[in-house]
């Protein structure tokens, strides 16, 4: 049976030539190292994934505990541990359960919130608009009959004064 190795032990580096489609060989003068490593390069989405994965990894206990040994059969302990791990697995389950159940109800909520703010904001500004104009008319009518009484007031000096006139000349 062969090994793949010469059989006088001696190992000799040949230069292979480039075939088409392969990446290019790194020049031999600055490196010795039979294989260089290349980063690989990756596209923008599989480069946010990556780190997402890495992120998770890094992140996420791994919990090993209550390991069975390798050995055949299961002792009289074991059932004890299984049902302990179960149990903990199915609370940590319901947890997360009430913890996204939480989390929704407090999105729904915080939602429903916004809208009636909303509504009672256009309401409000309605009413307000509403409020605004009654009084820019009030204050128009104001206006309006205070020139009128002015206009009435001058027309009634004149006479007045033109009265005053024919009652001096008839005292003198």
């Amino acid at each position: 049976m062969s090994t793949g190795r010469p059989k006088d032990g001696n190992t000799q580096l040949t230069v292979v030539e480039q075939k088409p489609g392969l990446p290019p060989r790194p020049p031999s003068a600055t490196s010795t190292a039979i294989v260089e490593y290349e980063k690989p390069v990756f596209k923008e989405e599989e480069e946010d994934l990556e780190i997402k994965l890495r992120r998770i990894i890094e992140n996420v206990p791994v919990r090993v505990s209550n390991t069975s040994g390798s050995s055949a059969g299961s002792g009289s302990g074991d059932f004890h541990q299984y049902r302990q791990m179960r149990r903990k697995e199915q609370d940590r389950l319901a947890r997360m359960d009430a913890d996204y159940q939480k989390r929704k109800e407090i999105a729904e909520y915080t939602m429903r919130r916004e809208e009636r703010l909303k509504a009672a904001e256009e309401r409000t500004a309605k009413k307000r608009l509403k409020r605004q104009k009654k009084k820019q008319r009030k204050k128009e009518k104001k206006i309006k009959s205070t020139a009128e009484g002015e206009e009435n007031g001058k027309e009634e000096s004149s006479a007045d004064e033109g009265d005053s006139d024919n009652d001096e000349e008839a005292a003198n």
